[in-house]
């Protein structure tokens, strides 16, 4: 898979949600036109340069089957796409949803797997008043992907010890709280000294 940035994510997924083809008006009425016309001009010569889209006849731009291929290719499976999606930024499952256009149901399926699997973090986070749920790649999650470059989607084997996996992932969970929550730093560190000691044991 080709790397992309937050940026150029953004001006593909406005290309997919325009049906393939965006002009100046459709960047004027989105959420890019806050980066100004200099960063968008840079970003969309950088997306040409990677044959990522092509400019047209008409001054309008078209995504191109390459860049398709990233995340909205039905024959990639859902839970692949979805740690792309992650690789370039972290996202609640609405975002995640919008983007690669499947349902929340769909995709709350997959997500179960990739947080079983510990492939995968959920975290809480308070935005204007109210709690979103924040999904993040794991570094298990990057080497499972970027395996797939070289072994294919079909040799992923979801079937591990998933109590285990379950546990640490909730131990991990509880880690990542304690760590962005007010609460002093020594009590942090003695909390979170604990928890390690509590893996180790668990051996697991």
């Amino acid at each position: 898979m080709r790397k992309i940035g937050t940026i150029e994510l953004e001006i593909l997924d406005l290309a997919i949600k325009e049906n393939g083809t965006f002009n100046e008006t459709s960047l004027e009425n989105s959420n890019l036109k806050r980066l100004g016309v200099g960063k968008i001009l840079d970003t969309l010569a950088g997306l040409k340069d990677r044959k990522m889209i092509v400019l047209n006849d008409n001054g309008s731009f078209s995504i191109t089957d390459l860049a398709k291929e990233i995340l909205w290719n039905s024959k990639i499976p859902l839970w692949a796409r979805i740690l792309r999606l992650l690789q370039v930024k972290s996202c609640s499952m609405k975002e995640i949803s919008d983007i690669l256009e499947e349902t929340e149901e769909h995709i709350n399926q997959e997500m179960e797997k990739l947080r079983k699997n510990q492939f995968v973090l959920m975290s809480p986070q308070r935005v204007n008043e109210t709690i979103i749920k924040i999904f993040e790649i794991l570094p298990e999650g990057i080497e499972e992907i970027d395996k797939t470059e070289t072994e294919g989607f079909e040799k992923i084997n979801f079937e591990k010890d998933n109590h285990s996996i379950e546990v640490l992932s909730i131990i991990d969970e509880i880690q990542k709280e304690i760590q962005d929550s007010q609460m002093e730093f020594s009590q942090k560190e003695t909390i979170v000294k604990k928890l390690v000691e509590l893996k180790n044991k668990l051996e697991i």
